[in-house]
């Protein structure tokens, strides 16, 4: 057996998958965003944990724990996690979504003006470098207190095993990666006043860092078995969806949404704000669009707006069709945009509504909202001269057949929905464990595409409906960006 961890956002996610591949249980715990001020959005590393040993107590009490060979570790990424010298926690990490540092992203572009081609990106606070500079800063006496810098779900990694250590794949989110030659840089480390010792061992992602702490392996019933390097969610999800050769594409529908290509060769859009970073297995690369709020959009309307549940809301859509060419227009920025803005002061808006307007036609807003920025988001990931021969759909959001066809009818390009993907970065954890203890296999066999579930090609009798709107939504953006509070920094 192989366990696979994904520490999401919203929550932790635990599977086992059987030597064929298949998940033979899963078990999963919510977590909390803390956002104390404006553009803050931060967690407490011991929730993590709390919520980690919560998952792995109820599948202690199922018969499989004692069969697992090795661990894989996935996890939300760019969060700075700040340990001193003795492991301590000394902050509340400060996660992906932050937008505080904008100021300190301009400082670090002048400091190292060759930035984006050594890590393929374009500074934006949502990265852990600019997080790093800002609390130097604004927190000097934490900063002076700074041992290590792990990434989320490396820090779960220290606590199992005692090691420093991460993968390319999230390592190169961090902007103090040569996303190229896959080796920490000194200098976009040093103008972040930090050095190669604050960092954890760059390993790829089906390679074992340690073996888990025998005090740890007792309490669940494991042995001291190896734990693997992993990837970030999205480099993790592509792995559990069978996306290792150039051309495979992904949409990932989760908290934050993703248009994912993989590549076999480095290259960059970073004046577009595409991301560029190493794929979780050797010689790979991915390019990938990045919109801060997509399925939270949904989680946001439902929770909050009319507070009904998600499942019966999109039932009612789905029962009951709104008027696609009268439907009011949303902005799905509600902690700014990324791709292809580069905008942490973007917010969310309605636009459009009148008396006739219902809870309906919102909620179809949301949902054609979302596709149009992934849209943005696409256009300038194929500027890059990378488009997707083939795009499968992963993530929460994706278990909506109604958000997928809308998406297929959005791009105006066949989407596949395929079984597994809910759970793709937990699944891929499991699968870069497998790689690990069966190199003798190979990726084909232990990554195939999962079974298609359901194909969604375009609707040719909306098209015309879709690019107007779309061309409407674009002047939207532009033209309210001017009144967003610039005053918030």
């Amino acid at each position: 057996m192989y366990l696979g961890i994904d520490l999401g956002t919203s929550g932790i996610k635990v599977i086992i998958t059987n030597p064929e591949g298949q998940i033979v249980d899963s078990q999963s715990a919510e977590l909390m965003v803390s956002r104390p001020q404006a553009l803050w959005s931060e967690q407490n590393p011991a929730d993590w944990w709390t919520a980690f040993c919560k998952v792995m107590d109820d599948l202690s009490s199922r018969p499989y724990l004692s069969q697992v060979k090795a661990i894989g570790l996935s996890g939300q990424m760019h969060g700075a996690t700040l340990l001193d010298k003795n492991g301590e926690v000394i902050r509340p990490a400060i996660l992906w979504n932050d937008g505080r540092s904008a100021k300190e992203c301009e400082e670090l572009e002048q400091a190292v003006q060759n930035s984006r081609e050594t890590t393929g990106n374009i500074m934006m606070p949502g990265f852990t470098a600019p997080k790093l500079l800002w609390a130097k800063h604004h927190e000097a006496e934490n900063f002076a207190r700074i041992a290590k810098v792990l990434l989320p779900k490396d820090y779960l990694r220290w606590l199992l095993t005692g090691d420093f250590a991460t993968d390319m794949s999230d390592a190169a989110g961090t902007l103090w990666l040569n996303t190229k030659k896959r080796i920490w840089d000194i200098e976009m480390l040093a103008a972040c006043g930090l050095n190669l010792a604050h960092m954890p061992q760059l390993f790829e992602g089906n390679q074992i860092t340690g073996v888990l702490q025998s005090d740890i392996a007792s309490r669940w019933g494991l042995s001291t078995v190896p734990v693997i390097a992993g990837a970030g969610d999205n480099a993790a999800g592509a792995i559990g969806v069978g996306l290792v050769e150039p051309g495979q594409g992904m949409i990932s529908l989760g908290t934050s949404g993703v248009y994912f290509v993989v590549t076999d060769h480095f290259s960059q859009q970073a004046e577009l704000a595409v991301h560029s970073f190493c794929h979780a297995l050797p010689e790979r690369w991915h390019l990938m669009s990045v919109m801060l709020s997509a399925a939270s959009c949904l989680d946001w309307f439902a929770k909050q707006v009319v507070e009904e549940d998600i499942g019966r809301l999109l039932e009612q859509l789905e029962n009951n069709p709104v008027d696609q060419k009268t439907a009011p227009y949303y902005l799905p920025y509600l902690s700014g945009e990324r791709t292809p803005h580069n905008d942490p002061l973007a917010q969310g808006a309605f636009i459009g509504l009148t008396h006739d307007t219902g809870k309906l036609d919102m909620l179809h807003a949301v949902l054609e909202g979302v596709c149009f920025a992934f849209a943005d988001g696409v256009d300038a990931l194929h500027q890059s001269g990378t488009k997707a021969t083939e795009i499968t759909v992963i993530g929460g959001g994706a278990q909506s057949a109604y958000w997928r066809q809308l998406m297929a009818d959005v791009l105006k390009t066949k989407i596949t929905f395929r079984h597994g993907g809910e759970v793709g970065p937990a699944l891929g954890a499991a699968r870069l464990a497998h790689l690990a203890m069966q190199p003798e296999l190979s990726i084909e066999q232990i990554c195939p595409q999962p079974e298609a579930l359901q194909i969604h090609t375009p609707n040719t009798a909306t098209q015309k409906i879709f690019e107007q709107r779309l061309a409407v939504y674009r002047k939207t953006y532009s033209q309210l960006r001017t009144i967003f509070n610039k005053e918030i920094l």
